[in-house]
């Protein structure tokens, strides 16, 4: 498994690059900006992307979305309903590509990987995190000592609740969120306020 990470857009956007480098293939988790730059990276790299998932449908995670759909349109787009639910504002922008929705406990098979979906809202109603190996890719739920902010359609009482979800993992996990840099899950249980906040809570 590799990851590669790419800062996109004007907010610094974290999109990802998910490959099965024994298969060739690969996932674009969160493609925020700059969907050309992402499909010249997957070329660069060798892999076939066969996924794309969206940790939640903020604009800035989802506005590369049309330059992937147009060069790979049978390429399946997963987002949780609950934010398919709020598209069509500022906030929540329409999308031009149709979406799958995954739930809480859906696994999604990339090669020899196996994708788990972590239902974690809070930033978003339809707020997911996503695991898979040693990873876990947080979207904007959790930053390195900090959190989501949850002003634009979150709740702080979902957010406690999937921080605390988060913290009582087992074992660590590298942690990759949707700003930022890379953290990791033990780290942030020792030092994140929030995070212990949930924990108390």
């Amino acid at each position: 498994m590799q990851i590669r990470t790419m800062p996109v857009g004007q907010m610094g956007t974290n999109a990802y690059l998910l490959e099965d480098e024994h298969t060739g293939t690969a996932a674009v988790i969160d493609p925020g900006a700059e969907g050309e730059r992402i499909l010249a990276q997957a070329k660069a790299d060798g892999v076939e992307i066969r996924l794309i998932l969206l940790t939640h449908a903020h604009f800035d995670h989802t506005g590369g979305l049309s330059a992937l759909h147009r060069a790979l349109p049978d390429v399946p787009v997963y987002l949780h309903p609950a934010d398919r639910a709020r598209l069509g504002d500022d906030i929540f922008p329409a999308l031009d590509v149709p979406t799958l929705p995954y739930e809480d406990g859906d696994v999604l098979q990339l090669g020899g990987l196996d994708i788990q979906v972590l239902h974690t809202p809070g930033h978003t109603p339809g707020g997911v995190c996503l695991m898979v190996g040693d990873a876990l890719f947080t979207g904007d739920t959790l930053f390195q000592g900090s959190m989501g902010r949850v002003d634009f359609g979150g709740s702080y009482e979902d957010i406690m609740a999937s921080l605390k979800r988060l913290a009582g993992l087992p074992g660590d996990f590298r942690v990759l969120p949707g700003h930022m840099g890379a953290t990791t899950l033990e780290r942030e249980r020792r030092t994140n306020y929030y995070m212990q906040q949930a924990r108390e809570g």
